[in-house]
């Protein structure tokens, strides 16, 4: 049985999966949501949220008129080189948002965030800090998208739980949904070079917070989240 909170999470898991696993492969055409739903005991609802999560991380794409595809880069790891799909989906909340606002509104969220944590982390929060920036980079590794992006947001997250301001964390939270995007949008653009930029800049956070140097620890964050804008073609 799925954890009713988690299930989009679970069947995109699955999902992932069954894409890795060859049982879906590159170029196929999914079957259709009233079959994957009744397969999976889920409701469309549910089924939709885990499918456009999917998309989002560059392993399906939607066509207008034909349906929804295994893109032809996805989740292929051959003699180190990861071959992603290349082009990203179409942003969600654009009723609402651009991605670039989002972008920028992080950087001047979370770098206030990072500065007003810096000496507010316990050691078992940095390690658990340490631990997130080495799943995502394990998790890249085997191509388990889901699982990097979990990590990323593992990451961010405990740095925002240590802030001393509850109306910035407050604010965070309100957001949450549109910052998770911008953690997932950029993954189809993303090279293991980039991978490993990435990796880096969230070890010099950490490393920042460690030292209790507020000043270094925004200035790292707000470096880190405008590199990873510039992976998705922007510049905020």
């Amino acid at each position: 049985m799925l954890n009713k909170t988690l299930v989009p999470q679970s069947v995109a898991r699955e999902i992932q999966t069954m894409i890795q696993a060859g049982q879906l492969k590159a170029g196929e055409k999914i079957p259709s949501q009233r079959e994957f739903s009744q397969k999976f005991g889920i409701s469309r609802a549910s089924l939709r949220e885990a499918l456009l999560t999917l998309e989002t991380l560059g392993l399906l794409k939607t066509e207008a008129g034909r349906g929804t595809f295994v893109t032809a880069g996805s989740s292929s790891v051959s003699d180190g080189a990861i071959s992603q799909s290349g082009h990203m989906a179409p942003w969600r909340y654009s009723d609402s948002y651009s991605v670039f606002d989002v972008f920028q509104t992080r950087i001047l969220l979370e770098g206030e965030i990072a500065r007003l944590s810096a000496g507010r982390l316990s050691q078992a929060q940095l390690e658990k800090m340490e631990m997130a920036t080495q799943t995502m980079e394990d998790c890249w590794a085997r191509q388990d998208l889901l699982a990097n992006v979990d990590a990323d947001l593992d990451f961010h997250g405990t740095i925002v739980s240590a802030c001393a301001n509850t109306m910035l964390k407050a604010l965070y939270q309100t957001v949450r949904d549109q910052v998770t995007e911008t953690q997932r949008q950029p993954i189809p653009m993303t090279d293991p070079e980039r991978m490993r930029q990435s990796i880096a800049e969230h070890r010099r956070i950490i490393a920042a917070l460690r030292a209790n140097d507020a000043a270094l620890a925004k200035s790292e964050m707000e470096t880190h989240i405008r590199n990873t804008a510039r992976c998705a073609g922007l510049q905020p």
